[in-house]
């Protein structure tokens, strides 16, 4: 599954790119995404073998108003090749294509008490320095990390949390024992 989201995403990136239209393509990908996952009814309906691929086709056109036509174009091929429950990884592989695109760098620090802004600022100044990349930083709370932070730069993790130098220390006195 997750290939054939990789050769579908990859086809709606190059073609929204040659458009010019890939922030429009991006939107509209996600709200309909974001429909599917929200409205379990419509979910049925484009995921279900028991409607035809003409009755979903209809379907998506009542669905979609004003929405551009090369994303509906792509909806149809999808159902068409009854593809649809790929939808989520295509919308993701489209994100990070996208990201990759834009010098976007997804960044998540979790700590367990919420962080000064001037704190969250110069974490989000040194990222930026290290990577050359626009940082999109989003800081998030979780009192069960104890203290300490946890920092997600794209898929690297640097967990410099208390929880988890006590979950090592446990692990290194097991080991001992």
């Amino acid at each position: 599954m997750e290939e054939i989201a990789r050769v579908y995403s990859e086809s709606l990136f190059e073609v929204a790119k040659e458009q010019g239209k890939l922030d429009r393509i991006r939107d509209e990908l996600a709200q309909f995404a974001d429909a599917l996952e929200q409205n379990r009814d419509l979910a049925v309906f484009f995921f279900s073998p028991y409607f035809s691929s003409e009755e979903k086709g209809a379907g998506l056109k009542r669905a979609l108003v004003d929405a551009d036509p090369t994303l509906v174009n792509f909806l149809e091929l999808l159902i068409e090749k009854h593809r649809v429950p790929v939808i989520f990884r295509v919308r993701r592989q489209f994100d990070a294509l996208y990201d990759r695109e834009h010098k976007q760098l997804p960044v998540e620090v979790t700590s367990a008490v919420a962080l000064d802004d001037s704190v969250v600022q110069a974490l989000e100044q040194r990222v930026r320095e290290q990577t050359g990349q626009n940082v999109q930083l989003e800081s998030n709370v979780d009192p069960d990390i104890l203290g300490g932070i946890v920092l997600r730069v794209g898929n690297s993790i640097l967990d410099a949390s208390i929880r988890h130098r006590l979950e090592q220390l446990r692990r290194e006195v097991a080991k001992a024992t």
